[in-house]
């Protein structure tokens, strides 16, 4: 017991002050590199990577829950339940307002080198043309069966040259679509080829009319026919209200909604309340908002806070905070600061793209409800609407924040809707450009995970162990000898205890062992 002991210490009294600044240094350098790698593994994820692998990996083999047990199959059914719920919650929709890609988005790249458009965003477009513009009895028709191929076809210039291809055969009205979506480089020539797909989608439109009921095949390329025609009007109706026609592209869009009253999936009336809040008839607005803000209706960014707007206007241009918490808000100012909260609490990251406190970018095609995407495609052509109301940004920058005292903290429920989804994140990271020149919003604000605060006190810990050893050798020597014999302290007390009660003959067996 005493050798053991001896050699110890005078191990401890051979190691030099050059040994502790190694060691310190090592140890800092190393923690160091964990801190980096966690927290870039946080930033890119979301998650700490060694939280991920300990309930991932860890835990099974410590006994942590086996959810295949048929004990747990309750709680296994309410995961994949609420997996379901999660899936549903983040249904990604198409934007109503989304840009050309040849006219606009094309031209974005060539100016700055930047994509702004995801892979997963463009592949969700080609899923919706496919499922918009092609039908089983394409086959029958050449310029169909070509244009079938060429919305699935990943290369641009290949898709072009096939729609081109379809237009040597016949006038084919989705190959006009493709080229006024992707080679025209402007508005007016994608209006010029809008024009064209109009006359042969409605030709199209109207032979299958007479012979819908005729079959199940013709009632499959009405269908066709008839989301084609709707799109080229609406695309016509934009092409209008960017080249400044906007009493144009209301009619046009008044008249569409008329038609194909039906049509929801293509949200017009987001359009409608665009256009009429540039012509500023707030009467128009309040009309389209009485209709689709509904409680049985699904919502938007554009619906919320287009009806935040309205109340706003009323209110706005006298508001001062000073004189509201003298006298008290008024009824109306009640309303506007209640529209604005209900706004805030359906997309809480619109309101530091409205009061310019963050960056916008170029809008996706597509946008998630309640995400960033959604915050960024209505601040992206409604900031403007905005600006123009006297007095309406100073009211949202002095009453937003006020949402989040409303709300319950964890999310577990909402205020007037349903709680906030957890997973806008994962997916408005991979609809929107990656973190290169855009920083997705998050909401809630996630807090730093523990083992990243842990590495972070370790590597400074033994950076200033590291630091102190190198400056003062001889004193941190004394230090590391004097805190490791208290380490060894009560190590020390119990081997001397069990020698004391042990016989002597069999502590010497043991030592020998």
């Amino acid at each position: 017991m005493f050798g053991t002991e001896s050699s110890l210490s005078m191990f401890l009294n051979t190691l030099t002050p050059k040994f502790y600044v190694a060691l310190t240094g090592t140890s800092s350098l190393i923690s160091g590199l964990i801190l980096i790698f966690e927290w870039w593994y946080f930033r890119k994820y979301g998650t700490s990577f060694i939280e991920q692998v300990s309930v991932s990996h860890l835990r099974p083999l410590l006994g942590g829950v086996d959810s295949s047990s048929p004990n747990n199959s309750n709680t296994s059914n309410g995961e994949a339940d609420s997996s379901r719920q999660s899936v549903s919650e983040c249904k990604v929709w198409r934007n109503p307002l989304n840009l050309f890609r040849g006219a606009e988005y094309n031209r974005y790249t060539w100016v700055t080198g930047r994509e702004p458009l995801t892979y997963y965003d463009m592949n969700l477009s080609a899923q919706d043309h496919q499922t918009f513009f092609t039908c089983d009895s394409d086959h029958l028709r050449p310029a169909d069966a070509i244009m079938q191929k060429a919305w699935r076809e990943r290369n641009p210039q290949a898709r072009i040259s096939a729609a081109h291809e379809a237009l040597e055969l016949e006038d084919c009205a989705t190959a006009y679509i493709l080229l006024a979506e992707e080679e025209a480089t402007t508005i007016v020539e994608a209006e010029r080829l809008f024009k064209q797909a109009l006359k042969a989608g409605e030709g199209c439109y109207r032979r299958s009319q007479q012979l819908q009921h005729h079959g199940t095949q013709y009632e499959t390329q009405h269908r066709r026919d008839t989301n084609v025609l709707v799109y080229i009007k609406r695309r016509l109706a934009m092409c209008s209200r960017k080249l400044g026609r906007t009493r144009e592209a209301v009619k046009m869009m008044r008249d569409l909604m008329k038609e194909f009253p039906l049509l929801s999936m293509f949200n017009i009336h987001e359009n409608l309340l665009e256009s009429l809040l540039e012509l500023q008839n707030y009467a128009d607005v309040q009309a389209v908002l009485a209709k689709y803000d509904d409680i049985s209706l699904p919502k938007s960014a554009t619906i919320c806070y287009t009806a935040a707007l309205l109340k706003a206007r009323a209110v706005s241009d006298k508001f001062s905070p000073e004189a509201a918490s003298r006298r008290g808000l008024s009824t109306a100012e009640m309303n506007a600061v209640e529209a604005i909260h209900r706004a805030v609490e359906f997309n809480p990251h619109v309101p530091k793209y409205l009061l310019e406190m963050k960056s916008l970018i170029l809008p996706p095609e597509h946008i998630l409800k309640r995400g960033d995407s959604e915050a960024i495609a209505y601040a992206f052509f409604h900031l403007q609407h905005w600006k123009r109301v006297e007095g309406a940004l100073n009211l949202l920058h002095c009453t937003w924040e006020g949402t989040f005292r409303m709300i319950p903290y964890p999310l577990e429920k909402g205020h007037l809707f349903y709680p906030y989804p957890i997973c806008t994140e994962t997916a408005d990271r991979e609809l929107l450009p990656k973190a290169v020149f855009h920083e997705v919003s998050v909401y809630p604000k996630k807090e730093l995970p523990f083992f990243i605060l842990f590495t972070a006190g370790l590597c400074s810990f033994t950076a200033m162990l590291a630091l102190l050893t190198h400056q003062f050798p001889e004193l941190m020597g004394v230090f590391a000898k004097a805190f490791l014999s208290t380490l060894f302290a009560p190590l020390n007390f119990i081997m001397e205890k069990v020698e004391s009660i042990l016989p002597s003959s069999l502590w010497h067996q043991l030592t020998r062992i």
